[in-house]
């Protein structure tokens, strides 16, 4: 019986096109899917977008355009990701205006409110359209909302569909002291733990239709529409085919150790209130929530779509290709904390790490090898990378990052102090036995490069099987 392993990114919103904070999660959920297949696992791989709410209503509006010609405008660009940041193919990606996933939702909601945690009031909140989410005077700055300042903040004044998210605190705190990795890093955990400690207030979960009509419409009352995170969380288990498909479900949300990406932004949605949901429905919590950092523009500012300070991704692979992306939001930025990102770090990146590093000793090794090996070296593949798989199963990528550098660096070092394209010239046997030991240690950094940069790292091997010098190098420096 195989081992399963269910891992998701959040949905972004296709009010824009995508920017390098949905790259960064992409890639890094691509890199923790590829490791999970190497060490025998059946994966299920889950992006996709988010396509209802008020603030795709407001957009398309803005645009002069029919919200689904926009939604599905966007929608293709960042299913164009995919290709464009070279994810396994297999990925599947859902939209929240798909039929099922509409269905799905609205199942979701009737066994909530079967199970008694929905309830219908009349309330009055501050509310963030740019977060979808309601906002105490507490999280405002000068009556505007700390993450979208150039975002007016509404005022709601209706009668909604609550869920009783204040009934989930003692399950939630015992889900968390029980599962105390449940949430990475452990600051996070620290984070969500306080603020569930603090009390949990029930949440709106409907809108008028009559004021927001872009929305799945609520079971058996037409007037409403369902909550945009209401909806959207649902995507987890609706693209399992739930709940239709339950051996699909049972595979990879009950056995298969179900994780979630998400940004720090998503931390209260996705480790209490998804969770809450989940229980309010009947249903197992997930496995654990990763949480990135945030990729910041000039003067630490997040990057934002709505603050117009994004790097586009597609103008990234453009200049300098889809692995210089992945190596530099695998590499060269923290895992979850925030760092900073623009053209220009990715080029000095770029030239340093891969063209000026790997390539070169790639160029280095398979000329010696070429020019001083009768046939190509046999490698059998028994090597220990149980460290390696360790990192990447603790989601700290970037530290297994560092061990493929330090491996480079050090056979860099190795030919510099022993120069075995001389020695092989004086003592033919000696040499050769050095340059093989170079090809089989540059076989293992493509085994270990293979879910960070797979396409470099099938060259990598192609080139040893053939024992073959690049004809270009791998990576051309760029000036």
């Amino acid at each position: 019986m195989s081992k399963s392993f269910y891992i998701t990114t959040t949905l972004p919103y296709v009010n824009s096109d995508p920017h390098m904070g949905h790259a960064m999660e992409f890639i890094r959920a691509d890199v923790i899917a590829r490791s999970k297949k190497l060490q025998n696992f059946e994966v299920f791989f889950n992006t996709g977008t988010d396509e209802h709410g008020q603030k795709l209503f407001n957009e398309a509006k803005k645009a002069g355009k029919n919200v689904k010609e926009f939604v599905d405008e966007y929608a293709e660009r960042f299913e164009g990701l995919i290709k464009l940041l070279q994810m396994t193919p297999d990925v599947h990606f859902i939209r929240t205006t798909d039929k099922h996933h509409e269905k799905s939702a609205q199942h979701f909601w009737e066994l909530c409110d079967k199970n008694g945690f929905i309830y219908k009031k009349a309330y009055k909140i501050k509310y963030c359209v740019g977060c979808e989410l309601e906002k105490t005077d507490s999280e405002l700055i000068n009556n505007r909302c700390i993450l979208h300042p150039n975002i007016e903040i509404e005022m709601i004044d209706e009668e909604n569909y609550f869920f009783k998210f204040s009934a989930f605190q003692k399950q939630l705190l015992d889900l968390y002291k029980s599962n105390p990795d449940f949430v990475i890093p452990d600051f996070r955990m620290n984070e969500i733990k306080m603020f569930v400690e603090r009390g949990l207030e029930d949440f709106s979960i409907s809108r008028l239709k009559s004021k927001m009509s872009w929305g799945i419409p609520v079971p058996g009352d037409p007037d409403h529409v369902i909550y945009v995170w209401f909806d959207a969380l649902v995507n987890y288990i609706s693209t399992l085919g739930w709940p239709e498909d339950k051996e699909n479900f049972e595979k990879f949300w009950n056995n298969g150790t179900p994780v979630q990406y998400c940004g720090k932004d998503n931390l209260r949605m996705q480790s209490a209130m998804w969770q809450a949901m989940l229980l309010a429905a009947g249903l197992s919590h997930s496995h654990q929530i990763v949480i990135n950092g945030f990729l910041t523009g000039e003067g630490g500012i997040k990057m934002s779509k709505s603050l117009d300070n994004t790097v586009n991704p597609y103008n990234v692979v453009e200049k300098y290709g889809a692995e210089a992306l992945r190596y530099y939001v695998c590499g060269e930025v923290s895992m979850f904390e925030d760092s900073p990102i623009s053209m220009d770090l990715i080029h000095q990146s770029y030239n340093a790490k891969l063209a000026n590093g790997l390539g070169n000793l790639v160029s280095r090794i398979m000329k010696m090898a070429e020019d001083n090996l009768d046939k190509p070296i046999e490698i059998i593949e028994r090597e220990d990378m149980s460290e390696y798989f360790n990192l990447l199963n603790n989601f700290e990528i970037g530290k297994a990052v560092q061990m493929i550098w330090q491996e480079i660096s050090a056979m860099d070092l190795y030919i510099q102090n022993n120069q075995p394209f001389k020695v092989v010239k004086t003592d033919k046997e000696q040499g050769q036995k050095m340059i093989s030991d170079l090809v089989v240690r540059l076989y293992s950094v493509a085994r270990m490069l293979n879910p960070i940069l797979p396409e470099t790292a099938e060259k990598i091997k192609i080139l040893i099987k053939k024992n073959k010098t690049p004809e270009v190098p791998l990576f051309l420096r760029k000036e």
